[in-house]
């Protein structure tokens, strides 16, 4: 029979799976029999036997698009782990179980086997100490307490013991939106307790204020790069679905892991097909805490919300747009309440000042960046930050337009609203449509539409069927950019967005298709006149950088 293997990838921390390391792979293919599926894990078995390795879990998953199987293996046999997977499946699929594991992987095993950094790795875990390895470099500790030696020089257990290192505090934050805004809020309030913070995030690392790399480093290499940094003493660590998937965790003692919130978004990859699939990916931060750690979970997302509850043993602290909402689930909590941000207490209440003042509350216009900051605010808390200290940071993050580029910034342009948000699923979107509407009045509105190729085609209509909603009198559409057309021809993502638009009753006259953001701009500009709203959901960074400047110059 036909099997498509695809998504083969070593898992260097814990994953969905399992809590250990290993190797996991996708077979695509409709209707594969559970005689294949046997066989592939029972060769399996036979390669970890041949190769020395030691018993572990195998995991099967049965899913929309065909099946997936992860093991455990040794944290110095990864790549080997990957060669194994895929020859047990191929295989499996040829009717051919009874086999000898090839010589080349036999040999692959043997070259990859690294005595010391198994060595080093359990004498560190033993100790608490944290350690940091991928293909260049092993790091024990972290920050200002790390140091870090090549991956083909590593040190002796007693040169690493000797070393002054140590863990810096950490904070995991994941979620279908409003990752990055958190982050940066939750920077921007540890910064004015004095300690130089780095972050990681879909749009970059940032130490101390400065960009130190542009780009998406929301995965392992994004909280290595942090983590390894030696002027960081404490870490903001944003982890996407994408990383947690492909890598599992890259770090395990967290003070705090953060969900922000789960909604429906990227299905079709690495076998998630369903909320309930991604939610588990979501909530796997949990292990990423140290035994007394705290997950802080969006108390308004009902689905998560009571998952979250059911993690035996979890200490857990609650946040939402209203206190009263968090408070329910338990203590502490944080949320607003009489138009001011609060946190509640075991030992009582915490206010930190009027909402209307929180810039990025856009006056109380956006009430998801209030739900936003006060998941920051309770994570500044738990890491022991004074009222004085969250409260300042609350109320200076986003008065410098630097601050949260590329999510909810405003401008006034000719008399029109103009609003750049990273809105990319269609939570988001209803999210950010629903603050375009408080000020669109009698005037009309505009927005634009793009999406990347790596969703479902339900999903990409999901989207135009969201913005539909909001009743748009006129939407631009746009390729995202090749490398983000995920294996799509040019102009099929914006044929599927125009078609949604069509059913849900919008004209063709009614829309534009454009090619460049330069393009773009020029015309929505000339299209928005007084009193008009114009929305711009722009995901990619070197178009978000061409928009920005467009419009401050113009606001200039």
């Amino acid at each position: 029979m036909t099997v498509t293997i695809e998504e083969s990838r070593r898992l260097t921390g814990a994953n969905i799976y399992f809590d250990g390391t290993g190797a996991a792979l996708e077979a695509v293919g409709a209707d594969i029999p559970e005689s294949v599926v046997a066989d592939w894990a029972g060769l399996v078995r036979i390669a970890r036997s041949r190769l020395h390795w030691p018993d572990g879990a195998i995991v099967t998953r049965r899913h929309a698009s065909g099946v997936s199987l992860a093991f455990e293996a040794p944290l110095d046999q990864l790549i080997t782990a990957t060669e194994v997977n895929e020859w047990a499946l191929t295989r499996a699929a040829q009717n051919r179980a009874a086999a000898d594991l090839p010589d080349d992987i036999i040999d692959m095993a043997d070259r990859e086997a690294d005595v010391r950094l198994v060595e080093l790795v359990g004498v560190a875990t033993s100790q608490g100490l944290p350690v940091h390895f991928d293909d260049e470099f092993f790091t024990a500790g972290e920050g200002h307490l790390s140091q870090q030696w090549p991956a083909d020089q590593l040190p002796t257990v007693a040169v690493m013991n000797a070393a002054q290192t140590g863990r810096v505090p950490k904070v995991v934050i994941t979620g279908s939106n409003g990752k990055t805004t958190t982050t940066r809020a939750l920077a921007a309030i540890l910064s004015m307790t004095g300690k130089r913070t780095g972050y990681s995030s879909t749009d970059g690392i940032v130490v101390d204020g400065d960009v130190v790399e542009d780009g998406d480093f929301s995965g392992p290499m994004g909280l290595r790069s942090v983590l390894r940094n030696p002027s960081v003493e404490v870490a903001i660590l944003e982890t996407a679905r994408g990383g947690l998937l492909r890598r599992g965790l890259a770090t395990q003692d967290a003070d705090v892991a953060v969900v922000t919130n789960v909604s429906a978004d990227h299905f079709g990859e690495y076998g998630v097909h369903a909320l309930e699939h991604l939610l588990e990916v979501k909530l796997l931060v949990h292990k990423s805490l140290r035994p007394d750690g705290t997950l802080v979970v969006n108390a308004g997302d009902e689905f998560l919300a009571s998952r979250a509850a059911e993690i035996p043993g979890q200490n857990l602290a609650w946040f939402a747009r209203s206190l009263s909402t968090a408070r329910e689930r338990g203590l502490p909590a944080c949320g607003v309440q009489d138009g001011r941000m609060i946190i509640a207490t075991v030992d009582g209440d915490i206010d930190l000042g009027e909402t209307v003042a929180m810039p990025i509350g856009l006056q109380n216009k956006a009430p998801y960046n209030l739900e936003n900051l006060a998941a920051a605010a309770l994570s500044a808390h738990l890491l022991g930050v004074d009222a004085a200290g969250i409260s300042a940071g609350l109320l200076s993050f986003g008065r410098n337009k630097n601050d949260n580029l590329g999510r909810l910034q405003y401008w006034t342009i000719n008399g029109a609203h103009v609003l750049l948000d990273y809105a990319h699923n269609p939570d988001g979107m209803q999210s950010l449509l629903n603050v375009a509407s408080q000020f669109r009045g009698d005037g009309r509105m505009g927005l634009v539409l793009e999406q990347a190729g790596n969703r479902t085609d339900e999903d990409i209509a999901a989207l135009a069927v969201a913005a539909a909603v909001a009743k748009p009198d006129h939407v631009w559409l746009k390729d995202i950019g090749s490398t983000y057309l995920r294996g799509r021809a040019e102009g099929e993502v914006i044929g599927i967005l125009r078609q949604a638009l069509l059913d849900a009753g919008m004209e063709h006259s009614q829309m534009t298709v454009v090619t460049d953001i330069e393009e773009l701009m020029s015309s929505a500009l000339a299209w928005a006149g007084e009193g008009d709203v114009l929305v711009l959901p722009v995901h990619q960074p070197e178009d978000r950088e061409v928009a920005i400047a467009m419009l401050d110059g113009l606001a200039a």
